[in-house]
Parts: structure tokens; sequence; C-alpha cells
């Protein structure tokens, strides 16, 4: 994509991302706080880990934002929005492994509690621009938390199916999500010739090919929120959400098999 076509990034209230990785950890804390030994050892559905293993990440995402404040600010911004969503895979297994111990070092009320404690001291007078070293590499605060919010909707999402909870989305928490994860797939396959469309929260165009202008588009997919979240993550295929009509496709160009998952 030339310099001039490219896309422009989208911009987030960092007040409203603040208020909604607190909300949503808070959502996810009440639930930690009842959960029963049985449902801790059921399997998380994601690789060896524990429902006590993926809570136990959850904290550990929320934890990393106080880590990193009180840690000297790094130089350079090296990694921003939405290139983040493509640099997850490369530290899944150095994040599995820490995963592991930090699971086994507390309960998790006490985990939950520690990390609840620390970021609401730590988190209200930091700077959106204050630049702070996370393990993919330096971002800025206010981008950081944006991130935050993919990793608390799409593990809430996770431990909701894996311990039958019924844990609520904060709505500006999976506003935020979805909206990243559009947007990371449209860097992926710049362009302008398909339509993707997560009502209520994002539109995006991507895909080349003859680029749509007037009238409706050519090309058009349609699905909810947390439809997309588990496309654009891998846990659902898109054959797997055309068969269950979760997702509707019109258009040659529509099919976004081969572009997902976006993040994995």
């Amino acid at each position: 994509m030339s310099p001039a076509k490219k896309r422009k990034q989208r911009g987030y209230d960092v007040d409203k991302t603040r208020a909604a990785v607190l909300t949503q950890f808070a959502h996810v804390r009440d639930a930690v706080l009842v959960l029963t030994p049985e449902q801790l050892a059921r399997p998380a559905g994601l690789g060896d880990w524990t429902v006590r293993e993926l809570i136990a990440h959850l904290s550990m995402g929320v934890e990393s934002v106080s880590r990193a404040l009180e840690q000297p600010a790094p130089p350079v911004v090296e990694v921003g929005l939405p290139g983040w969503a493509f640099t997850t895979a490369a530290v899944a297994a150095p994040i599995s492994d820490d995963v592991k111990v930090y699971a086994a070092s507390a309960e998790p009320a006490e985990l939950f509690e520690r990390t609840a404690g620390r970021i609401t001291a730590l988190l209200p007078d930091a700077a959106a621009d204050r630049l702070i070293g996370v393990r993919v590499g330096a971002m800025r605060l206010g981008d950081f938390l944006v991130t935050r919010t993919v990793e608390l909707v799409v593990h809430t999402d996770d431990l909701n199916r894996a311990a039958g909870l019924d844990i609520p989305f904060d709505r500006q928490a999976l506003a935020t999500c979805t909206r990243l994860l559009a947007d990371a797939l449209a860097e992926k396959a710049p362009g302008a010739s398909t339509e993707v469309r997560i009502p209520p929260y994002a539109v995006v165009q991507c895909v080349e090919g003859p680029r749509h202008t007037r009238g409706t588009p050519p090309n058009v997919v349609e699905t909810d929120p947390l439809t997309w979240l588990r496309l654009a993550t891998g846990r659902t295929t898109w054959a797997q959400a055309l068969a269950s009509a979760q997702v509707s496709a019109s258009g040659e160009r529509a099919d976004l098999a081969a572009l997902l998952p976006v993040m994995s």
C-alpha cells in the first residue's frame, strides 16, 4: 500500500480505555472469587492450561501494566497499534511458562486482589503517552491499555466456556477489542474490495482488488463481536462460523479463511 493510501490509525479515548480495563478486570475478579476447586481444575481449552492457569494469565496480563509503570521509560516506541496483534505468537511459549509459575505462586483470589490494588494505585496518574517496556517491545501506555482489552475480553470468553460461567463483557472493552482486531485484519490484508462489518462496533475495508466507491459493496462479510474475536484469535474457524450461520459472506472476495486467525 502506498504511503498516500496508508490507513489512518484509529484513535482510542484513553480515559474510556482505562475504565474499560478496570471494569472488565473487576467482572472477572468477582467470578474468580467463587470458583470451586473442580472448576479451577478443568481444562481451559488452551493447550495444556487449566482454568487456574487461564485466570492466572488474566491477572498477569493486567499486572504487566503495573510492572511496566514501575520501570524506567524506554527511549523510543518499538510497537504500535494494530501491529501489536502480529507480535504475540512469537512470545507465546515464554508467556505460557511464566503463567504456570505465576499460577502456582498464590491462590487466584490473592493474585487478583494484589493486581487490583497495584493497578488502581498506579494507573490513574500515568500519562497516556508514557512509554513502557513490555514483553514485545516498548509501547505507549495508551496503546498497551488497548491491548489489555483484547487480553481481557478474549480470555473472559475462554473462561466463560471453560468454567461454565456468564461473566459480563464491559461494552467499551468489547468495542475496543473488536476494533483493534478488525484494524489488524485491514493491516494484514490492505485494500478496499471487501467490507467487514461487526455491528455495532466496527466496519473496515480490506483485501486487494477493485475499490468500492458507491452503493452496496460487492464483497461483504458480517458477523457479531464475539464470533469475530473467536475468528480473529483462532478459537473458531471460518468454515465453522459459516456452517453455523454466525457469519455471512457475499462476493467472490469475501472468503477470509486464508487471512484468519489475525493473531494466535
